[in-house]
Parts: structure tokens; C-alpha cells; sequence
């Protein structure tokens, strides 16, 4: 792929989406923040890939005007990743999503297909529906040690409090306190990861609470001929259960599941050496050791 600078902006109807190009090797797009992702993959991933971080709507402030909701629709954010693509002229790379971004790697991989080599999704849901909600939260009952639970209960009890002296980050505020469900070390404290990351909260409560809701991620996967790795987190009781795609995962024609077992919702972080290799052995052999 051609060079380019290790940071930028792509404007986008007023909207700065950053990037932040990391490493070297294969080029490997990774839909987020560009703040909060690169804190994510640690170890030596970098030496074999070049993790290029992009920010979508929902990670920079808006430009003035009366937006809607529909001015955040999936096939808008989706657009967005393209005119980046564009802007940075990558033409054959990896997509990367993690949490409800996977939703966007996975429809992105599907419009574009011609751009897209393969497909990884990490602390996935199926979606986001009241029945997987519920799903989770009975396994969570029925699963965890009375101590996570206590633990998870009183961080969650601090949620309307910090909410209220801070309602911009509310989503942030949420993912803290609900750390209890989504890391293997229930108390371990995430605040630095968030330092400085910005938060549009129009976006999250439309796209997280209606369009990842209601997606079918199953329309158009008899087209999808990129493999996809699905890598998830034993006890990511926030998100990504493992026993959650049971009915799904047949749909996709190359489907690698990875579950780490000392892991919750951010494997890549949590279990980052054996991430890391099987990763890399899976995007040149499509099969992780």
C-alpha cells in the first residue's frame, strides 16, 4: 500500500474523522476511536500488522447543524469508512470491529467485498435485541461467582449518580461501571483507557439502541466469501457470549469461532500474547493455532 502520514483527518459532510496509522505489514483497518483502540492492541501485533485506527461519527464532535438520527443510519457510517478508504487509498486490507463495531466490519466487508480480505470480530453479539439481553443476563445469574456479583452490583448502583454529574459520557460512564460484567478481572478499573476519548451521544443512542438493535446480520452473508474470525471472551457477559451465535453461526460460509478462556469482552487486551498469535497465524493460513 502507498505511504502515508501516521495521523490525519478526512472530512466527511463537516465530520473530522481521524486516522492513526500504527506498524507495519499487512494493512488492517480498525473501525473505533482512535483514541481508545490503539490502547487496546498491545504486544507485538504491530510487527506483522499496520493498524490503521478510524474514527466514525460517533467518536468526534459534530459540526454545527441540526442533525438527525438519520444522518447516523448504518449505510451513512458505512459510507464514511469507505470515503476514508478512499482518502487513504487502501485497496485490499483487513476490517477489524470490535463490540458493536464488528456489526460495521462485517456490513462493510459485505458492500465492499472487493476491499475487504477478511473479516475480524471481537467481543461480537449476534445483536442487540431484548432476547439476547436477556439471554446474557440469565447466563450472567446463573454463571458468575457470588463475589463478581457483588462487585458488579455496587459499581452498577454509582451509574445514575455519575450519569447525572456527567451526561455527555454517559456511554462511558455506562461501560465503567458495567467492567464488573466485561473484563476476566472484574476489578480491573478502565478510566485510563477512556481518558480523552470523545463521545457523541446522539450517535451512541441512536445506533447503539436502535440500529444494532434491530440489524439482522444474516442478510446478504450467502454473498460474503471473506473469512471471518470470530474471537470472544468466555466470560464477556456484557456483549459477546459465546453460546449467543449457536443459532447463527452456520449462516457464514467461513466462519473461524475463537473463544479465550481468560478472557471477557476485550480479549486482544486481556489475553494479548495469545491473541496476538493466533491472529497473525490465522490471517495467513485461515485456520488459528
Amino acid at each position: 500500500m502507498a505511504e502515508m502520514n501516521t495521523t490525519g483527518i478526512v472530512e466527511v459532510e463537516g465530520f473530522k474523522l481521524g486516522y492513526k496509522v500504527e506498524g507495519a505489514g499487512l494493512p488492517a483497518l480498525v473501525i473505533g476511536s482512535t483514541v481508545y483502540y490503539p490502547r487496546t492492541f498491545v504486544g507485538n501485533l504491530r510487527q506483522h500488522l499496520q493498524l490503521i485506527f478510524i474514527d466514525h461519527r460517533g467518536f468526534v464532535p459534530p459540526p454545527p447543524g441540526d442533525w438527525q438520527d438519520e444522518d447516523f443510519r448504518l449505510e451513512v457510517l458505512l459510507n464514511d469508512i469507505e470515503a476514508v478508504r478512499k482518502a487513504l487509498k487502501l485497496e485490499r486490507f483487513v476490517v477489524i470491529g470490535h463490540s458493536g463495531h464488528a456489526f460495521l466490519a462485517l456490513e462493510y466487508a459485505k458492500r465492499y467485498p472487493q476491499h475487504v480480505s477478511q473479516v475480524v470480530m471481537i467481543g461480537a453479539s449476534p445483536d442487540y435485541s431484548e432476547a439476547t439481553t436477556q439471554a446474557r443476563w440469565a447466563f450472567f445469574e446463573k454463571d458468575t461467582t457470588p463475589e463478581r456479583k457483588a462487585v458488579f452490583e455496587a459499581s452498577m448502583a454509582q451509574l445514575p449518580q455519575r450519569i447525572a454529574a456527567d451526561p455527555e459520557r454517559r456511554f462511558v460512564q455506562m461501560c465503567l461501571c458495567a467492567g464488573p460484567a466485561s473484563w476476566y478481572d472484574y476489578r480491573f478499573d478502565a478510566t485510563a483507557l477512556w481518558e480523552g476519548v470523545y463521545t457523541n451521544m446522539q450517535v451512541f443512542d441512536y445506533v447503539w439502541g436502535v440500529v444494532f438493535r434491530d440489524i439482522d446480520i444474516t442478510a446478504g452473508l450467502e454473498k460474503l466469501d471473506s473469512p471471518v474470525l470470530l474471537a470472544l471472551g468466555r466470560y464477556d457477559y456484557l456483549t459477546g457470549l459465546p453460546f449467543l451465535w449457536d443459532e447463527v453461526q452456520h449462516r457464514f460460509s467461513n466462519l473461524t469461532l475463537r473463544i479465550f478462556e481468560k478472557s471477557a469482552h476485550t480479549p486482544q487486551l486481556e489475553e494479548p500474547d495469545r491473541f496476538n498469535r493466533e491472529l497473525v497465524n490465522w490471517l495467513r493460513t485461515g485456520r488459528p493455532e
